[in-house]
């Protein structure tokens, strides 16, 4: 009753626009757009949002603050005499929302087109001189930790070590490339090979002199396409800044979508998943991946990885388009494209290393995102199951829906049937899906009871429940889990945690997604006359739901809290809802009445202490601590020398931490079983082993086993 109040308020509202002519009928349609839509926004976030914020001088100082960023995120541009002189709208955002007079937007275009034609000609006149690479400077890479520079003279000083910096990295990559075609390139494909060598072939004779001039002209190039591009920039985008300013105070994952956004909203949500399978995000003037969809491409290459930054896109053998600055709608225009075509992705990893990735691009395939099971036997003789979860599926649009749920028990009580002693449920980089499957698979393990609370944003809770009785599997269970396990994931792995029904092991804490989201269509609120009736408002993507678990914690930003923590890389790239600026915090309500599993308990302290003995005499775990220790280095040296002895060295270092040809051995002993009865993943012998050999060298396999051997003792 409470959410349809609040919804009320916001078509009530709309429908007052319409009687009020003085207000809309007067203005140009340009202009009655803007007003139907700040005036909408307004109205929805403050009173459909889950968190109650009031859209005021407050917030707009918070809004601002977040618009410069948009503005100009690498602090590249923009002096600090011109964030003083924009600072003087910095409480007027509220207002310039509901009038649409956008005065904050005018000054801040006409201050930023200044400073695009100024830089474009510092950039001409800097790539004309050859760089001093032995002189000992450096260049501050996190905009956090630069001041805004105090006027034109710091600029063009800012951008030299920026060119230089860009240049010095573009020369590395030649230096490279020379040396490669020297030696003559081994580990490429056959048509990897060819493009490279059709791309690189005039470097063999190339001096480093003339490789310097090679990377200092291309450097300048796509510097110049890159501000004109920035310069073209259009009414819409920059409306858009204006208004996921504010909608981004209310928290990260609410957000105003502009029709074209819209539009690909809507083909994604479809499930038309023809591309490379990777989700983007903006971050600042970077477009930096966000999640790897199961059974995608990339996904299969495992190359691209969460938190990788987009700067260039190449199709097949064209030259490169630099894609900083770009808008996200537009870059993904560049990288979406027909099955079987190649996209190269040149991305940098966080540890500062520069790749080029080639990925055949090809349409999601759904067997890959499927349940999976096998059954493990240990070197001392142990036999346990296992279960990968890759996400939480439901098919709603055909007649016998597939789900998870059917597919999960089928596997289980095939491991049954196979007597296996303990099993590991893998909910690992699961970043969710079905919440009705959620509740239903955390069942399988349960009695019954209460699975997860929902509060809606008008306060009111509801309680799923797993009604039926018994659990389809009652032996000790272990839940693997890492930072990219979000949502339905952190909704099992918080329940079974709850009733003491399983171990969860992983990283320092799950991904803390505990909020759901819908997309509101704003036309949708419009009874308009007939003449309006063509407008498109784009929606409102907006927070109104939170989990919590069965003992009153929400699942939102701290996630879920491993039993046994195990060291993992992620750890390093700070990955998490609590990372996020403007993350909805944890709370607790009221905890729901249920009942703890009757099977064993378990010395949760004997387990960790084992576990961590073990951890510290692991070869496996020896390199996992030595990737995350370099990886860790190198995130947090944000200060990079301009001087190349230091450079070369920093790389070399770097590039040791992404060696291909560095696998993990495979668990002494360990033989692998799959079980899975689905017909592709069955038929397919080569991808059969391909899965069987990839679970032999799981270091955090080869620790639950110790954990459960641990648990399972008499």
């Amino acid at each position: 009753m409470k959410r349809f109040v609040s919804l009320l308020a916001v078509v009530l509202f709309a429908q007052n626009l319409w009687a009020q002519p003085n207000l809309l009928l007067s203005q140009d349609i340009s202009k009655t757009q803007d007003l139907i839509v700040g005036n909408l926004l307004k109205n929805s976030l403050e009173n459909i949002h889950l968190v109650k914020k009031k859209v005021d001088d407050d917030l707009s100082q918070k809004a601002f603050n977040e618009y410069l960023q948009k503005l100009d995120y690498g602090k590249q541009f923009l002096t600090a005499q011109d964030v003083k002189e924009l600072n003087k709208f910095a409480k007027n955002m509220d207002d310039e929302l509901t009038t649409a007079e956008f005065d904050l937007i005018g000054l801040s275009s006409k201050l930023m087109e200044k400073r695009y034609k100024e830089v474009k000609g510092f950039v001409q006149e800097i790539v004309k001189t050859s760089f001093d690479f032995n002189k000992d400077e450096s260049l501050e890479t996190d905009a956090k930790k630069r001041n805004y520079v105090n006027g034109s003279v710091e600029l063009k000083e800012l951008w030299t070590k920026i060119l230089k910096y860009e240049t010095l990295t573009r020369l590395s990559e030649l230096k490279e490339d020379r040396e490669n075609q020297i030696k003559g390139v081994k580990k490429d494909s056959a048509k990897e090979k060819k493009r490279r060598k059709s791309s690189i072939e005039d470097l063999k004779k190339k001096t480093d002199v003339e490789l310097e001039q090679m990377a200092r002209k291309e450097i300048g190039e796509n510097y110049e396409k890159i501000l004109g591009r920035l310069e073209k920039e259009d009414a819409t985008d920059k409306k858009e800044k204006f208004y996921n300013s504010i909608a981004r105070i209310f928290d990260p994952h609410t957000d105003y979508l502009i029709p074209d956004v819209k539009a690909d909203f809507d083909i994604d949500m479809s499930g038309k998943l023809e591309g490379i399978g990777a989700l983007l995000r903006e971050d600042g003037s970077n477009i930096k991946v966000q999640e790897i969809i199961v059974g995608s491409a990339s996904w299969k290459g495992k190359l691209l990885e969460a938190e990788d930054t987009i700067l260039k896109v190449g199709q097949g053998k064209a030259e490169p388009v630099n894609i900083v600055g770009m808008p996200l709608r537009d870059a993904v225009k560049l990288i979406r494209g027909k099955k079987g075509t190649e996209v190269r992705l040149t991305v940098k990893k966080p540890s500062g290393l520069t790749k080029e990735i080639a990925i055949i691009r090809d349409t999601v395939e759904i067997e890959e995102s499927y349940v999976k099971s096998a059954v493990m036997t240990t070197g001392d003789n142990h036999k346990y199951g296992y279960i990968m979860l890759p996400k939480f599926y439901r098919d709603f649009q055909s007649r016998t829906p597939r789900n998870c749920t059917d597919d999960m028990r089928a596997e289980l009580l095939k491991l049954n049937q196979e007597n296996v002693e303990a099993l590991i449920l893998d909910l690992r980089n699961n970043g969710g899906g079905s919440l009705e499957d959620a509740r239903m698979i955390s069942g399988l393990f349960i009695d019954k009871g209460p699975v997860v609370q929902v509060k809606e944003s008008m306060g009111r809770t509801n309680v799923m429940e797993d009604t039926d009785s018994g659990a389809v599997f009652k032996k000790p269970v272990i839940v693997l889990i890492n930072a990219y396990s979000a949502s339905a994931s952190e909704i099992v792995a918080g329940a079974l945690q709850d009733y003491k029904r399983a171990i969860i092991v992983g990283g320092s804490h799950s991904h803390g997604k505990g909020t759901v989201q819908t997309v509101i269509d704003l036309k949708n609120f419009l009874q308009s006359p007939a003449n309006m009736a063509k407008l498109d408002l784009g929606a409102l993507k907006i927070t109104v739901q939170k989990f919590y678990r069965v003992n009153g914690v929400s699942t939102q930003f701290n996630g879920i809290t491993p039993d046994v923590v195990l060291p993992d890389p992620l750890d390093v790239l700070e990955s998490g809802e609590k990372y996020l600026d403007y993350a909805i915090p944890s709370d607790s309500i009221a905890p729901s009445n249920y009942v703890l599993w009757e099977g064993p308990r378990y010395d949760i302290k004997k387990l960790k202490e084992s576990s961590a003995k073990r951890v510290k005499d692991s070869l496996r775990f020896a390199m996992i601590n030595d990737r995350m220790k370099l990886a860790k280095e190198k995130k947090d040296k944000t200060l990079r020398s301009l001087k190349m002895s230091e450079f070369d060295k920093e790389m070399a270092e770097v590039k040791k931490y992404y060696d291909e040809d560095k696998e993990q051995p495979e668990i002494k002993g360990l033989k692998v079983r799959s079980l899975t009865a689905s017909g592709k993943q069955k038929s397919n012998k080569d991808k059969v082993k391909e899965y069987e050999d990839s679970l032999k060298k799981d270091a955090y396999l080869e620790e639950s086993f110790g954990i459960l051997a641990d648990m399972t003792k008499a």
